[in-house]
């Protein structure tokens, strides 16, 4: 998960490439992103698939159920790992070691890298992109139309005015204005706190100025007891006596794709929640 930062961080976008540089419905496929098994998932035949990333094997940072990825071997995403997989199609993100990719590439193996879409449009051109590459654009096209349903349905829900938000991960890392999340949480009825804190895209908020001025309602790291000392600080307990403190799942925050639709989802029934409260 030390990568992730890195990964959110790295340069957005939606689009793919044509698919006319990849073979016609590859038949072993390898994903060396973890955001990449999710589509793979949703998108492609289960016999299209040779392996997927390592991070799908662990439960706290999978976006894929464990049943599932349990299918497949995974890779680390060292070029020899990949390449004894004997693959016709690679998928990468935006933050895999230059070796590897130079290697790939030095072999002629056709190469795909995910961007991080910084939108719901973004991610929903990535995922069509994807389906023509895989030869399998109606499954695509069924995804694309569940996160416009989920959307839809966290629009309907939301009624004004919008509660004031912050989504605050481990090592106090949050999402601000221009991102995927800031979308997300505008969708569910929520007005995200971060540019009140100066932040940008992404920043880190100290538990100090957390604390002089919270917002309504805090989408909090669930990972404490591991160790971070801010979510396991005692005043991020004692933060619940004043506002609504929500346990948020780390996986929810790093892909995009299906995991759209699990974010709406939880922005979703916490807006609610604080609402009742």
């Amino acid at each position: 998960m030390a990568l992730v930062p890195a990964l959110l961080l790295a340069a957005c976008g939606g689009a793919l490439p044509d698919p006319a540089p990849f073979p016609e419905r590859p038949q072993r496929v390898v994903s060396i992103n973890p955001c990449a098994d999710a589509l793979l998932r949703e998108i492609a035949d289960d016999r299209q698939i040779r392996a997927i990333s390592h991070y799908s094997k662990d439960p706290r940072a999978s976006s894929v159920p464990a049943g599932w990825a349990a299918r497949f071997p995974a890779t680390t995403g060292t070029a020899e790992e990949v390449l004894a997989a004997r693959p016709d199609l690679v998928i990468a993100g935006p933050h895999v070691a230059p070796s590897t990719l130079a290697a790939l590439r030095r072999l002629g193996i056709p190469l795909v890298t995910l961007p991080v879409p910084a939108s719901i449009a973004e991610s929903e051109a990535q995922i069509v992109g994807l389906g023509r590459i895989l030869g399998q654009e109606a499954r695509a096209a069924a995804l694309a139309a569940r996160i416009r349903k989920a959307e839809a349905r966290a629009r309907a829900q939301a009624a004004p005015p919008p509660a004031s938000a912050l989504v605050w991960q481990g090592g106090g890392l949050v999402p601000g204005p221009g991102t995927l999340i800031d979308e997300l949480l505008a969708a569910s009825g929520h007005a995200n706190s971060a540019a009140d804190h100066g932040l940008g895209a992404w920043g880190v908020l100290g538990l100090e100025r957390l604390v002089a001025a919270p917002p309504a309602i805090l989408y909090a790291g669930d990972r404490r007891g591991e160790g971070d000392r801010l979510l396991d600080h005692p005043v991020v307990a004692e933060l619940g006596a004043r506002i609504a403190v929500v346990p948020t799942p780390a996986r929810l925050m790093f892909c995009a794709g299906p995991t759209i639709i699990a974010a709406l989802d939880h922005f979703a029934a916490g807006r609610a929640a604080a609402h009742a409260r």
